[in-house]
């Protein structure tokens, strides 16, 4: 699932912004002791690339890549 950005959101808010992301949510349930995942989808958009950040969260692993790869990275994450 990809979020709107500020940019979007927030036209009029004069908050200044350098790039505009795309929020992908691993639907896939989490563990916060589990091991590997953060590194498999990593390793699997850098092989593509692709920079990410992500937030591992309680239930879902949220990533943050940027707009223009948002397609790709998608592609890339849902073959593995």
């Amino acid at each position: 699932m990809a979020r709107r950005t500020l940019k979007y959101c927030c036209p009029h808010s004069h908050l200044r912004y350098e790039s505009v992301f795309r929020c992908i949510t691993l639907t896939v349930h989490s563990s916060l002791i589990a091991v590997g995942l953060t590194a498999a989808v990593s390793g699997t958009l850098a092989a593509h690339n692709i920079s990410a950040n992500i937030i591992a969260a309680f239930f879902h692993d949220h990533l943050f890549v940027p707009q223009e790869d948002a397609e790709r990275a998608l592609a890339a994450l849902c073959a593995i």
